[in-house]
């Protein structure tokens, strides 16, 4: 995994992305912005929005772009995960994505199980200025929101990049809705909470000392994880 610390494969896999995601919706991203820090490999996407999706939006139909865009990514995922396999070497079982439409952005965060294990999220940089204080944030954030996680590693991606994994994240009531099919919408509601309360949080961004430009989510419902990257501006 240390070559991918090297800046032509990380070039190599934005290009790549950006051309998957042409070929599968019609337009691709005009920036992909690719961080590795083991075992996640995480892709930011800018000025990504087709002209049919920037249609339905004029009429406010957020909730068809995200089916469409869902049943898209259930093709490009896989081969993403088959086709970064043969660059880098190494299996990304696990996968996350997340949009802002209004902004024209993304993410996508793929992660090697295996190497999560072995590493046990020992990282040098989970140890950053105000981690500690962070963890402590988001804590009371998610009592907020139904459940403390068991645990919460912070890793700081560069320095204007943190990416935040939560594993126990779900309530009992949580994964029966997941069982009983209302996953999507599970996804959907505290997706909009946790943003909501990230992007208003004056104490995040005093902890920080950056405002907080976006923030993605998504969950891993089997492994009961979500991941959570935080993009911020840096001070004036």
């Amino acid at each position: 995994m240390n070559q991918l610390h090297n800046q032509s494969y990380q070039q190599l896999i934005a290009s790549y992305t950006g051309k998957l995601l042409r070929d599968h919706f019609g337009k691709g991203p005009e920036s992909v912005v690719v961080s590795v820090l083991q075992p996640y490999i995480t892709i930011v996407l800018r000025n990504f929005l087709t002209p049919s999706e920037r249609i339905l939006l004029q009429q406010h139909h957020e909730g068809i772009v995200l089916q469409m865009r869902d049943k898209l990514m259930q093709v490009v995922i896989p081969e993403m995960i088959n086709e970064l396999e043969k660059i880098t070497g190494i299996r990304n079982d696990q996968y996350y994505y997340d949009w802002n439409l209004f902004r024209n952005t993304g993410m996508i965060v793929l992660v090697c199980s295996e190497m999560e294990r072995g590493i046990e999220h020992h990282c040098p940089k989970s140890d950053f200025p105000h981690s500690r204080e962070l963890t402590t944030e988001l804590l009371r954030m998610n009592e907020l929101t139904l459940k403390i996680p068991d645990h919460i590693h912070s890793y700081e991606l560069n320095a204007k990049s943190l990416l935040i994994v939560r594993t126990g994240v779900m309530v009992q009531l949580e994964k029966d809705l997941v069982r009983l099919g209302q996953g999507d919408l599970l996804k959907s509601v505290k997706r909009n909470m946790e943003k909501e309360y990230i992007l208003r949080s004056k104490e995040l961004e005093l902890l920080l000392g950056h405002a907080i430009q976006e923030c993605f989510v998504d969950w891993n419902y089997e492994r009961d994880q979500s991941v959570l990257l935080l993009l911020l501006n840096p001070p004036s």
